[in-house]
C-alpha cells in the first residue's frame, strides 16, 4: 500500500522530517521495550508492590523539577539536540541497568537510581519533542504531519511491545534493557542530523522571565488548564491501577511477562489505527472529545479488575488506544495552532508538567492501597476517579464550547 495519500509529495520532500520520523521510529520501539523489562525486572528481584511503585514514581518524580526548565531550554537552543540528548541520557542509564542485571548485581536502590535518570531524560525530551514539529513543516501541512508522526511513533511501539514481552519471557530483562538501550543510542543520530527551517526568535537573556512568560500563556487559556488539571487526576489513577498494579495482575492472573506485553502491544496497536483515522477525523467539538476521552483511558484498568479474560482486556486496550490517538492528535494540533510559535514548548512544558505532577503519588499510593483495600478493589478506584474527573472537566463552557482556544485561533 501506498504512504503517498498518507505522506504528500510535499512533507516527503522535507530533510528534517524524515529524520523526525527516523527518531520517532527508534526511541518509541526502545521505550515500549522497558516499560516490560523494568517493572518485570523488579517483581523478578522482590516480588514486592511496594518497590515496584517506588520504581515507577521514580520514573516519574525528575519531571517535577526538570520539565520546566526543560521548556526554556527547548525554547532557546534547537528542539532537536534536547531530543538527542535525552535519547543518549537514557541510553546510558538503561544499558547500565542492564549491565547491573545481567551480572546478578541489580538492586532495588539501583534500578530506583537509573530510572530517575530515565526520567528526567524524558522530563527533557516531551517539550522539545512538541516544539520540533511546528518547526519542520508548513503550517498548512501540521495537521497531517502529526498525525503521520504519530502513527510512525505507535506503530514502532507496537514492535517495540511485542519484542519486549517475548525478550523477557524467553531471556529475562537484562537482555531486553540491552536492547532498549541500543535502541536509544541509535536515536541519537538523526536528531543531530536535523536543521530547523525557522529560525528561532531572539530570547530575552532572563530565564525566570521566559519561564513567566509561558505560565501567563498557559493560564490565559481555560480550556487549556482544565484540561490539564483533568488528566493530571486521570494519570494519577491510572499510575496505581495500570502501571502498576497491570504488571502485578499479568504475573499473578494472566500468564506473566508475555501477557502484560500483549495488552501493551494491542494498546500500541489501537494508537496505530487512531493515528491513521486522525488524518482525516477532526471533531466538531476538540475540547470536549478531549475531556471525554479522559474517561476511556481508565478502560483497561477496568477490564483487568475485573479478571476478564486476556483477550477481552486487549480488546479494551486497542479500543483505549483508538481514543486516545484521536484525541492526542487533537491535543497537538490545537495547541500549535493556538499558542504563538516562540511559547510554545514553555506552555507545553507547563501543558506536560500538570499532566503528570500527582502521577508521581499514584504510583507511590498503589503499593498502600493495595495492601490495604486489596488489589481489584484499587483498580475500581482508580476507574471511579478518572471517569468522575473527566466528566466534571466538561462544566467550563470554554471546554464545552471550544470557544477558548477557537477564539485564540482566530
Amino acid at each position: 500500500m501506498s504512504l503517498q495519500p498518507v505522506l504528500p509529495q510535499r512533507l516527503s520532500r522535507l530533510p528534517g522530517f524524515r529524520m523526525l520520523l527516523l527518531d520517532r521510529l527508534l526511541a518509541p520501539a526502545a521505550t515500549a521495550v522497558s516499560m516490560v523489562a523494568v517493572s518485570f525486572a523488579v517483581l523478578g528481584l522482590t516480588g514486592s508492590v511496594t518497590d515496584l511503585s517506588h520504581v515507577l514514581a521514580a520514573q516519574i518524580a525528575p519531571a517535577l523539577v526538570f520539565m520546566p526548565v526543560s521548556g526554556v531550554v527547548a525554547d532557546r537552543f534547537g528542539a532537536q539536540y534536547v531530543i538527542a540528548a535525552s535519547c543518549l541520557l537514557t541510553a546510558c542509564c538503561e544499558g547500565a541497568l542492564a549491565l547491573l542485571l545481567l551480572t546478578g548485581q541489580a538492586q532495588v536502590w539501583h534500578i530506583m537510581l537509573l530510572e530517575a535518570g530515565t526520567g528526567t531524560a524524558l522530563a527533557l525530551f516531551l517539550p522539545a519533542s512538541t516544539a520540533l514539529l511546528p518547526r519542520l513543516v508548513p503550517d498548512a501541512q501540521l495537521w497531517r504531519a502529526n498525525a503521520l508522526s504519530r502513527l510512525v511513533m505507535n506503530a514502532a511501539t507496537v514492535g517495540g511491545g511485542a519484542f519486549a514481552g517475548v525478550a523477557v519471557a524467553a531471556f529475562g530483562p537484562g537482555w531486553a534493557l540491552a536492547a532498549d538501550a541500543a535502541g536509544m543510542l541509535a536515536a541519537v543520530v538523526p536528531n543531530l542530523l536535523i536543521r530547523t527551517a525557522r529560525a528561532a526568535p531572539a530570547r530575552s537573556p532572563e530565564p525566570l522571565r521566559e519561564l513567566r512568560e509561558g505560565w501567563r500563556e498557559f493560564r490565559s487559556h481555560t480550556w487549556l488548564w482544565v484540561i490539564v488539571l483533568q488528566y493530571s487526576l486521570v494519570f494519577m489513577a491510572c499510575s496505581w491501577g495500570y502501571g502498576v498494579l497491570g504488571p502485578v495482575v499479568a504475573r499473578t492472573s494472566l500468564g506473566g511477562p508475555a501477557a502484560w506485553g500483549e495488552i501493551l502491544v494491542a494498546q500500541a496497536l489501537g494508537l496505530v489505527v487512531g493515528g491513521g483515522a486522525a488524518t482525516r477525523f477532526t471533531p466538531r467539538r476538540p475540547m470536549r472529545f478531549v475531556a471525554l476521552c479522559g474517561a476511556a483511558v481508565a478502560a483497561p484498568t477496568l477490564a483487568m479488575a475485573l479478571l476478564l479474560p486476556l483477550w477481552l482486556i486487549c480488546a479494551f486496550s486497542f479500543t483505549t488506544g483508538v481514543l486516545v490517538e484521536l484525541m492526542m492528535v487533537q491535543w497537538n494540533v490545537v495547541m500549535a495552532r493556538t499558542i504563538p510559535a516562540d511559547r510554545l514548548a514553555r506552555v507545553g512544558s507547563y501543558d506536560m508538567l500538570g499532566s503528570v505532577v500527582a502521577t508521581p503519588f499514584g504510583a507511590l499510593l498503589a503499593g498502600p492501597l493495595a495492601a490495604t483495600i486489596g488489589i481489584r478493589p484499587a483498580q475500581f478506584a482508580a476507574v471511579f476517579l478518572a471517569v468522575s474527573v473527566s466528566v466534571l472537566a466538561l462544566a467550563p463552557k470554554e471546554v464545552r464550547t471550544d470557544v477558548g482556544w477557537a477564539a485564540g485561533h482566530g
